[in-house]
Formats: structure tokens, C-alpha cells, sequence
């Protein structure tokens, strides 16, 4: 038996196309004939569980996470898979929000690792996904949650017959493999949508929803689109959470007939608390519970309290999630000019008037000047650094690109340092943001956590004396 550092090693063993960038991304390439292989030779575990499949450019995360944890409130052994992990492989795959055990990881992948000899050309995905799969029929779980890897069309989860599919709001990122045209990216995210099973959108821009709305059709698949068929409004928000009202689209109509009518009588649409930041995170939320209706118009019963519930309680760090104050420190997974513009957003949302240090690093494959379009004109300082990551750009090259916009910036490695030299940087009342790659918000995370509290205070009072404070 394996150890799980060599389980590990086994499975990024195999070819990983998140870390590389010189391959087509075509049906040769991500070929699911390998897949559907593999799960044949497994026993097809992915068929013996009802499975809500969930694809997008930003959003994928926090809509699976709100489902999946409405559904264990609702009673039931759900299953979650979504990557990549912030601080340990495990938790690409949990059960009612716990990371899949150590010891269970080992022995799953020992068991997948059986089949992989009759399949050649398999990837680290690939076995990744089949690991989830196989273990998640183990248990069982009643449901699971399984969120699109890349792309949607020839992601590795795409050999189920979901009950239903998700897309969540699509935008610019991974150019290089799935179209330079919102169109052709979300055709590619279409990929999902399966004949006659229904399907939810988030609010798109036209040229993304005409494809969507076509494909639905063309497959017969009845498609549910939040902001039409469910309408929301942002109530009330703080650093500790947020409101939101929602009501469907038959309730509009029976309220505007009303009104037409002259019926005077108060109507309060239902309100929601998430504790997820952002307006965004709003839409996330009503994607969430529409596709958690159509569960419901499925059979699957889902009381609205566990709903409410699942709302409330949800877990999803590293989105504008607060590590700290005084001065506040935020983590956002923000890796693409939309994600960016939403941080921003957020940003003013938050924490007005406010002075920002921006802590930044991205991948190759990123397009950093639609990110520091978004960013830097909020931005009083910024800090570039580089995560222990293959694809992560140097700092210096960033730092320099970030100097054309204005903004006084300087590079710092690794991201441990360049945390305490952002927070040398701001004074009580500032911001310091990490962003622009998922790793660096992982290192992040990791360095905040290994302060300690001795330490935190004492870097609390040497940001606080203005003596320490290099303009």
C-alpha cells in the first residue's frame, strides 16, 4: 500500500495539462473515450448516484458548495468534487463538507490504479475524477455535486448522465483552449447539457446565452434561466454576510395582475443569508437554489428550510474571504478580468475611501492586464509575487507591467514574504488583497495560519507604527 505522499506522486505522475500549454485542446487530446474506458473497467460507479453536474467560468465553486451543502441539511450523504484544493489535495473530495480521509484517498486511488494499465494516455484528471467517482459509490452517497474541471465538452466528468446541469456566469479565461469568443467558449461549456435533462443558467451576456439558449433547444433540454425565471434583490450586507430576497417569475406575474387590480396587500418575497461576500455571490446563490428547484421538480424532496439553512452555513474560503483586521486582509480567488472586476467591485462595496495594498500573483496562462484593468486603479501599493507553481509568472515581469498603470509596485518571493511585506506596507485602516491565482491564496492562507498569535501581534504593532512604514 501506498503512503499518501507517494499516492500523490503517483497520480501528478501522469500527463497534466493544467501545467502545460504546448497541446491542442481537442477531442484527440482530451480524449473521453479513455475516460468512459477507465469507468467500464472500474464498473461504472459514476451511474450508481444521482449527480448534479456543474460548469462555468467563475461561480462553479460557490454554486456547487451552496448546493451540496442545502442537500446534506435536506438529510441527504451528498458528495462534492471540485478542484483545485486551496490547501490539501483531500478536499477536491468530500462528503457532507468533510475532506475525503487520507487513508480512503490511498486505497481508492490503489483501486483505480488497477485498471489504469489497460488505458493508455491517461491523465492526472482523469485518474483524479475516476478516484471520485469510485469512492463516492463506496460510501454511497445519495447525490453528488461534481464540478466541470475545464470547459465542459471534453472535461473528464462529462461521461454522466446527470440529473441536472449547471451553468454558472461565463467569461474571458483559458483563451488558448477554449475560443477567443465568448461564443466559442460557451459552446464549449454547452458541452454539459445532455438531451432531455434540464439545465440552469446564470445570467449571461448575449452572445454567451445564444448558445446556450440553442444547444438547450436543440437537445431538448428545458432550461431554467436565473434572472428571468427567478428574480433577486440584494437586501442587506455586512463582513459577516449578506441578504438577498427571492421570488419566481409566476410570482412577479401574480404580483404585477395584483397590482394591475388595485390590491393594496403587502407581499415580502422570500429572503436568504449567505455568508459568502460580494454581489456577485448573490447570483451564485439564486443559480443555486434554482437548480436545487429543479432537484425538487425531480423528485428529490429538498425542504425550503434546509435550503435556507444550506445557505446560511455554507463553507467556501479563499472568495473575498476576511483573514484579518486592522489592517483587514482579504483573499480572493480572483484569476481573470471578470473575477476581477467583481473584486473591485467588492472592494468599494466594502470598504469605501478605503486605501488598497493589492498582493498579486497569476499564472502564465492569465490574462494579467484585463486583471490590473480591473484592479489597479483601486490600488494605492501592490506587491507581485510567484506560488510554488509551475505555470506561476515571475514577479519582477509583473511588478513591471503593473509600474505602466501608475501604480507603485515591487516584487517579493515567496508569497510568505511577500505577505509581510504587504502588510509592512499598510497602515490600520488599509487593505491588503491577495489575489490573481488560486495558489497564491492557498500560500496565503498557509502563511496568515503560521503567524501565529504571538507573532500577528507583533506584526500588528509594527504596521501600526508609522515609523515602520516605508511610502
Amino acid at each position: 500500500m501506498m503512503t499518501y505522499q507517494e499516492t500523490l506522486d503517483y497520480l501528478y505522475s501522469f500527463t497534466d495539462y493544467g501545467s502545460l500549454r504546448t497541446f491542442r485542446y481537442s477531442a484527440e487530446t482530451f480524449d473521453l473515450g479513455r475516460m468512459r474506458s477507465l469507468m467500464a473497467a472500474l464498473g461504472n460507479p459514476q451511474e450508481q448516484y444521482p449527480i448534479l453536474h456543474v460548469a462555468g467560468t467563475k461561480g462553479k465553486g460557490s454554486t456547487s458548495a451552496l448546493c451540496a451543502n442545502a442537500l446534506t441539511c435536506a438529510g441527504y450523504r451528498t458528495g462534492f468534487y471540485s478542484s483545485p484544493q486551496l490547501q490539501d489535495f483531500c478536499e477536491r473530495i468530500q462528503i457532507d463538507g468533510e475532506p475525503i480521509a487520507r487513508d480512503d484517498l490511498v486505497s481508492a486511488v490503489a483501486d483505480v490504479r488497477r485498471a489504469v494499465d489497460s488505458v493508455p494516455g491517461l491523465t492526472t484528471f482523469e485518474l483524479n475524477t475516476a478516484t471520485a467517482f469510485l469512492y463516492y459509490a463506496r460510501q454511497p452517497v445519495d447525490l453528488a455535486v461534481m464540478e466541470v474541471g475545464l470547459g465542459g465538452r471534453l472535461d473528464a466528468t462529462n461521461v454522466i448522465t446527470p440529473l441536472a446541469s449547471v451553468i454558472t456566469s461565463l467569461s474571458y479565461d483559458h483563451m488558448h483552449l477554449l475560443g477567443n469568443t465568448l461564443a466559442e467558449i460557451a459552446g464549449e461549456k454547452a458541452g454539459i447539457i445532455k438531451p432531455g435533462v434540464p439545465v440552469v443558467s446564470a445570467p449571461q451576456q448575449p452572445e454567451a446565452l445564444e448558445v446556450i439558449q440553442r444547444v438547450a433547444a436543440e437537445r431538448g433540454a428545458p432550461l431554467t434561466l436565473a434572472g428571468r425565471d427567478w428574480r433577486y434583490a440584494a437586501d442587506r450586507h455586512s463582513l459577516n454576510g449578506q441578504s438577498f430576497f427571492l421570488w419566481s417569475a409566476q410570482e412577479q406575474r401574480e404580483l404585477d395582475r395584483r397590482i394591475e387590480g388595485g390590491d393594496g396587500a403587502e407581499w415580502v418575497p422570500a429572503r436568504f443569508e449567505i455568508p459568502l461576500l460580494g454581489a456577485h455571490q448573490i447570483q451564485n446563490a439564486v443559480v443555486a437554489y434554482a437548480a436545487l428547484n429543479v432537484l425538487r421538480e425531480l423528485g428529490v424532496s429538498i425542504p425550503e428550510g434546509a435550503v435556507r439553512e444550506g445557505f446560511r452555513s455554507v463553507r467556501w474560503p479563499g472568495r473575498f474571504e476576511i483573514l484579518g483586521l486592522n489592517p483587514t486582509l482579504v483573499a480572493d480567488c480572483a484569476h481573470n478580468g471578470d473575477s476581477a472586476q467583481k473584486l473591485a467591485a467588492a472592494l468599494d462595496d466594502y470598504f469605501p475611501g478605503r486605501r488598497v495594498i493589492l498582493l498579486f500573483g497569476a499564472s502564465a496562462d492569465k490574462d494579467v492586464t484585463s486583471m490590473f484593468e480591473a484592479l489597479l486603479p483601486r490600488v494605492y501599493r501592490a506587491v507581485m509575487t510567484q506560488a510554488i507553481h509551475p505555470r506561476a509568472l515571475d514577479p519582477d515581469e509583473m511588478a513591471e507591467t503593473a509600474g505602466r498603470f501608475g501604480v507603485k509596485a515591487e516584487a517579493a518571493a515567496p508569497v510568505s514574504e511577500a505577505l509581510e511585506r504587504a502588510l509592512a506596507l499598510a497602515g490600520p485602516q488599509d487593505v491588503v488583497v491577495a489575489a490573481g491565482s488560486v495558489f497564491v491564496v492557498a500560500e496565503v492562507r498557509a502563511a496568515w495560519a503560521g503567524l501565529g498569535e504571538s507573532a500577528t501581534s507583533e506584526a500588528m504593532s509594527a504596521m501600526n507604527d508609522p515609523a515602520g512604514r516605508k511610502q
